[in-house]
């Protein structure tokens, strides 16, 4: 897509974007961003923000195609970089979402919560993992807020010390011990690897392998799961302490 912004391109190169805006002394300064980028969050201070520009042009106002005034950039940033300014108006100031576009990102935010919930905490009553329905469930019950702008992961610690008042939930690693036929490893590495870290790993005289592998609470079923399918439930494998 050009970088070159024209006026009559404008709804065009607003299908799946927003406009983030800051205010300095009166002025506005606004860019234009896909909508997917912010609502991802991002933790790498948004360095590929210019990737994600449909115009790399800083505007006092986006939709009329109005760029900003050099002289008052100048006034409101300490740089004349395009892509620092971008940063800082998408730290500093607001996105403006559509009400469509605020609905979809906020049950993108909530549905990701949900996977990080499922997937890091477990019930200690029985050291197994809360289902999504389950936390799902409770979320809507404590009357939780999802900030549709805001990080997932930032929100993720207040939504875990909401439901604990609904639900008995602890962030925990489980270390196991697991044990598998020679012919079984090469197919199951993979997987308990990806799933997890394994911390000590040895071969037996008999020729099986033996790893200590921690992993989030939450995928201790679904580990378990694949390994028994993958060795036709040969696998030996305990909790430890």
């Amino acid at each position: 897509m050009s970088k070159d912004f024209q006026k009559e391109h404008t709804d065009d190169l607003m299908d799946g974007m927003v406009i983030a805006r800051f205010e300095f002394r009166g002025h506005n300064f606004e860019i234009i961003l896909e909508a997917d980028y912010v609502n991802d969050g991002r933790s790498d201070e948004w360095k590929d923000i210019l990737e994600h520009m449909p115009a790399e042009q800083i505007f006092s106002d986006a939709r009329k195609g109005k760029r900003a005034p050099q002289e008052e950039m100048d006034d409101a940033f300490v740089t004349s970089n395009t892509k620092e300014i971008a940063i800082d108006i998408l730290k500093r100031g607001q996105v403006q979402l559509t009400t469509e576009q605020r609905r979809v990102m906020q049950e993108e935010k909530f549905r990701q919560i949900v996977a990080i919930i499922v997937r890091e905490s477990m019930n200690p009553q029985t050291k197994t993992p809360h289902p999504p329905q389950r936390i799902e469930s409770a979320i809507a019950e404590a009357g939780i807020h999802i900030d549709p702008m805001k990080p997932v992961n930032a929100q993720v610690k207040d939504v875990v010390q909401a439901l604990r008042a609904i639900l008995p939930i602890s962030f925990e690693k489980l270390r196991l011990a697991i044990k598998l036929s020679g012919t079984d490893y090469g197919k199951c590495y993979g997987d308990i690897k990806g799933m997890g870290t394994i911390s000590k790993e040895e071969w037996t005289s008999d020729g099986s392998w033996v790893g200590v592998v921690e992993i989030p609470a939450g995928l201790q079923q679904d580990l378990f799961d694949r390994l028994n399918e993958k060795t036709k439930g040969s696998v030996e494998s305990k909790i430890l302490k």
